[in-house]
């Protein structure tokens, strides 16, 4: 069934990206939007457009009952959820489809399974993809933590079963600190995420984070679009991503590519996925896969040429892959820096009017945000503002095409401020350079700086 109207359950620089490529495709656009968004770039560019609650996100863009009816008052007959907010909520994919409404995603049972961390390990064991060594499930009990620690050796860590960005994790160096630290990872989780499981992994030393971008027809068709490297980390969260990765050989793609796309070949996934990896000494170690599209997908397709986007609603709407695999030429390198509304020394949020906006531009340089002259960033949401993404025939012009473009982007507003002259400064290290780095070299090199 061909989309006609697409409802966007989403905000910012995502939500405008998949406007336009809705509007390339003839498929008109809704828009939903909180109070603090009425003024965002997506909602004065969409078709329709309603309001669907106040500021704070669990009353607007967390609200499902309210974006159902936004849907269902705009005729609407799919739905995009973007990342984050409601993306990866298999509640809300069900309901959505009990509307008898598109859900431009996974299946729900696939969004519920890669979920929950602990089953999602179990999954990925039986599809054929390498785990770190760790519990075969939820821990039940410290005398059983301890067994399984001496068994593959200190450190370890324990993780949230439902967690992510690094809340409900914690490394125990030794076993006399393994009680507390695994009671302080329990009441994280459990405060963050209302559920107190938790597992454990081996704690790898100095590894890098690489991860594959996969789709699947939902029909047993699967492909990968390559890996990107996002080692560039603070406190677990992404700040710089790279396509391909520099560490990572042609022969090492194509045998990790075979195995994940078997992998979701095998599951009958649909849609676009991430299956992430710690890589240390030559090998893959499964984390997760994000059941959605990533941040960071526009590196991936500055070197395949594929729109991501529109491949998605494709294979909801019906007309499976567009692209075999065969079809997939990795070309050039392609670098993204997310920017941030924040101080770039004390990464505390800095939201306000901006007074000026200079995007960079030139030849393949790209910028996907909402930003305006004008325009106010709202306190209420993740700082993210905006995404430069830069293209060369190798990773060498990339950089210094990248540092052209950093050098061009101007956003100044009273008070605020953003994390451009950080990235100009992480890209001008020997580190960064070389490709030498691992997740822990960000805040190492932070650290140093302050000191």
């Amino acid at each position: 069934m061909a989309i006609e109207k697409l409802l966007i359950a989403n905000r910012g620089e995502i939500a405008l990206r998949i406007h336009r490529a809705c509007h390339e495709m003839g498929i008109k656009t809704v828009a939903v939007h909180s109070t603090a968004d009425a003024d965002a770039m997506h909602v004065r560019l969409a078709d329709e457009t309603v309001c669907i609650g106040p500021p704070p996100a669990s009353d607007s863009y967390l609200n499902i009952p309210n974006i159902i009816s936004a849907a269902e008052v705009t005729h609407a007959d799919a739905i995009h959820p973007g990342y984050g907010f409601l993306s990866e909520n298999a509640k809300f994919a069900e309901i959505v489809e009990s509307h008898d409404i598109i859900w431009v995603g996974p299946k729900p049972e696939h969004i519920r399974v890669m979920g929950d961390k602990v089953e999602a390990k179990r999954t990925a064991d039986k599809l054929g993809l390498p785990l770190v060594p760790g519990s075969d499930g939820a821990l039940e009990s410290v005398e059983e933590a301890k067994k399984l620690a001496d068994e593959i050796g200190y450190p370890v860590i324990i993780k949230a079963a439902s967690g992510g960005g690094g809340r409900g994790m914690k490394v125990v160096e030794d076993p006399d600190k393994l009680e507390s630290l695994m009671s302080q990872a329990k009441s994280e989780a459990n405060a963050a995420f209302g559920d107190p499981t938790v597992y454990m992994e081996k704690y790898l030393g100095d590894p890098r984070h690489i991860e594959f971008q996969v789709f699947g027809d939902g029909n047993g068709n699967a492909i990968h679009l390559g890996e990107r490297d996002c080692s560039i980390q603070r406190r677990h969260q992404k700040v710089i991503e790279e396509a391909p990765s520099p560490v990572i050989s042609a022969e090492q793609r194509k045998e990790m590519g075979d195995v994940v796309v078997k992998a979701m070949a095998d599951m009958g996934y649909r849609g676009a996925g991430t299956i992430e990896f710690l890589y240390e000494n030559g090998e893959f170690y499964f984390i997760e896969m994000n059941t959605r599209l990533q941040v960071e997908h526009p590196v991936t397709e500055m070197i395949s040429g594929v729109d991501l986007v529109r491949e998605q609603i494709h294979v909801a709407q019906g007309d499976g892959l567009t692209v075999s695999q065969d079809d997939i030429v990795l070309q050039g390198h392609a670098i993204e820096c997310r920017i941030n509304a924040e101080n770039p020394k004390t990464f505390a949020p800095s939201p306000g009017r901006i007074d000026n906006y200079v995007a960079p531009g030139g030849m393949h340089v790209r910028v996907d945000s909402g930003l305006y002259a004008g325009y106010m960033v709202p306190p209420y949401y993740d700082s993210m503002i905006g995404k430069l993404i830069v293209y060369g025939r190798n990773r060498d012009s990339c950089i210094l095409r990248l540092k052209r473009a950093l050098e061009e982007f101007v956003v100044t507003g009273g008070g605020l401020k953003t994390n451009v002259p950080l990235h100009q400064e992480i890209i001008q290290t020997e580190a960064f350079k070389s490709g030498d780095y691992t997740i822990k070299w960000l805040e190492q090199w932070l650290k140093d700086q302050a000191d």
